[in-house]
């Protein structure tokens, strides 16, 4: 009996690969042609953020094992961002540090992002898309991103578990 409570627990899913599924929507040109999202780092990030919450959302909708999944997926995000800043030269000391700065901005949007989303307030998240995705206070020109964050949420919504973790039913991305 205590060799099964010792025992570790299969994941429900793969952290990296939920990971995976949301950098490359994040990563379609549609995006940057599009609808204006210019090919910068803090831009990508943004857009990373955007889809990285989107399964969060709809993963903590499915009681445990999707807020299993959801962590999983969250962690590999954190992780992914650590590794990110080292590739580009940050050093050991400086990490922490920047990671803080990031988790807190990280932290920031996905609070800023949720309620709008969840409402259904595509005014609401163009401000903040306008600010942090495409760097203005033009919500107006956010409009179509929000649209479409809205509609994917949506379209993830009305998708099962087993779909959802496997290939995520995104919105189509305005023209």
């Amino acid at each position: 009996m205590l060799k099964n409570l010792l025992r570790s627990r299969p994941a429900v899913v793969d952290g990296d690969a939920l990971y995976a599924l949301a950098v490359a929507q994040a990563r379609r040109p549609d995006f940057y042609t599009r609808l204006g999202v210019e090919d910068r780092i803090d831009a990508r990030f943004e857009l990373y953020t955007l889809h990285v919450l989107l399964l969060v959302m709809r993963l903590r909708d499915d009681g445990d094992r999707g807020g299993e999944a959801a962590q999983l997926l969250f962690d590999t995000y954190v992780s992914a961002l650590d590794n990110t800043l080292r590739e580009l030269g940050v050093g050991d000391i400086s990490v922490g540090k920047k990671m803080r700065k990031l988790g807190e901005s990280l932290y920031g949007r996905m609070t800023a992002y949720e309620a709008p989303l969840r409402a259904g307030d595509a005014t609401g998240l163009a401000a903040g898309l306008a600010r942090n995705v495409l760097g203005h206070d033009d919500g107006a020109a956010a409009g179509p991103l929000a649209a479409y964050a809205i509609a994917s949420r949506a379209a993830l919504a009305d998708q099962d578990f087993a779909s959802v973790v496997r290939q995520p039913d995104w919105a189509e991305i305005p023209a």
